[in-house]
């Protein structure tokens, strides 16, 4: 396996530039996950790495070697994609060692290496089915399987489990996070899932409009977000955002949580607008107040989540622990620690720490 580095690398199409001198390191079997809203380049930038786009300016490496003009068949790389792409003529068997066949591999070498994948994707008792008699994860398995027989350096995979259904998302999530842990490839995994790319990454890209925005360990970056952009975007239910003044020193009101709120952090001058950020889970409810209104309740059973107008009109979410409903309509106060809150310039929304 190999590690992949990008340096300063940059994708246009003519005069639109999408991809903005990125520079990353994917170590040596890491599970690397670019994560970002849709348009942000994510797929691109892997579509880049695979050499099925060209690389405008920059360079890129895959272990010591310089691949930036290599053909995709030269680079060491297996790519899954969101579609499975399967020959519905052939078996499972004969659509996972096709690639092998045509680049002249025996038939004994195929054999041994579909049978090794299909132990490790526990697909042995469908060696014999063609992809229409199966179930989209298990197509999407024979997909992966396809990948693993060619033994690349480094596995990509473009959104590939988009097409599934909410319980079969789960199930794939952990046969991916299974296969990483037995293999130890380098893997660079491309999703707009933030769930997917917290529970599945050793390191997370954010991505927006074609720049990385952060790099870190999935519940670094939940904690101590660069910015506004991946605080909002990192964690589910997202993060509230609530507008703000400072009042004094060490001091911030907020109209929709509060005055004279103290925050450890340096603050512009008096005045100064900015953005205050809380978590749903670091918010609870006061049924002594009456400073918000009770919108929604989405009772989970384990979890509630509550939809909260603030008088100032500001909208908030509330998590729960347990079954709690409380009817719309209802006026609610709100508790937190102080010691929670993240501010953020107003204009920049870079963090202020």
């Amino acid at each position: 396996m190999a590690e992949v580095v990008l340096n300063n690398v940059v994708k246009k199409y003519g005069d639109i530039q999408v991809i903005h001198g990125v520079d990353l390191q994917v170590n040596d079997g890491e599970f690397c996950v670019f994560v970002g809203p849709s348009g942000c380049g994510k797929s691109t930038l892997l579509r880049m790495v695979a050499g099925l786009e060209v690389t405008t300016s920059g360079s890129m490496k895959i272990g010591a070697r310089d691949v930036t003009s290599m053909d995709p068949a030269e680079r060491g790389v297996a790519m899954v994609f969101q579609t499975y792409a399967l020959y519905p003529h052939m078996t499972v068997a004969e659509n996972m060692g096709f690639g092998l066949k045509m680049t002249g591999h025996t038939k004994a070498d195929v054999a041994k290496k579909v049978a090794e994948a299909s132990r490790i994707l526990k697909l042995d008792d469908y060696l014999s089915r063609k992809p229409k008699a199966l179930s989209g994860g298990q197509r999407q398995r024979v997909a992966i399987g396809r990948a693993i027989v060619r033994g690349p350096e480094v596995f990509l995979f473009d959104e590939p489990l988009s097409n599934l259904d909410a319980e079969l998302r789960v199930e794939m999530r952990v046969e991916i996070a299974r296969l990483h842990r037995e293999i130890g490839a380098t893997m660079i995994y491309v999703t707009h899932d933030q769930v997917e790319a917290m529970t599945l990454a050793d390191k997370i890209v954010v991505l927006r409009a074609g720049r990385i925005e952060q790099v870190g360990a999935p519940l670094d970056l939940y904690r101590d977000p660069d910015n506004k952009f991946v605080a909002g975007f990192i964690g589910s239910p997202a993060m509230n955002f609530i507008a703000a003044r400072v009042s004094g020193a060490g001091q911030v009101d907020a109209a929709g949580l509060g005055s004279a709120l103290p925050i450890a952090v340096r603050l512009p001058a008096l005045g100064a607008p900015l953005t205050l950020g809380l978590r749903p889970q670091h918010l609870e409810i006061d049924t002594h107040a009456s400073t918000h209104r009770v919108e929604m309740t989405e009772a989970l059973g384990g979890v509630s989540f509550l939809h909260l107008t603030a008088s100032s009109g500001e909208k908030l979410v509330i998590e729960a622990r347990g079954d709690t409903v409380i009817k719309p309509g209802t006026m609610v106060g709100l508790r937190f620690d102080p010691a929670h809150l993240l501010a953020f310039d107003a204009n920049s929304e870079i963090r202020l720490r």
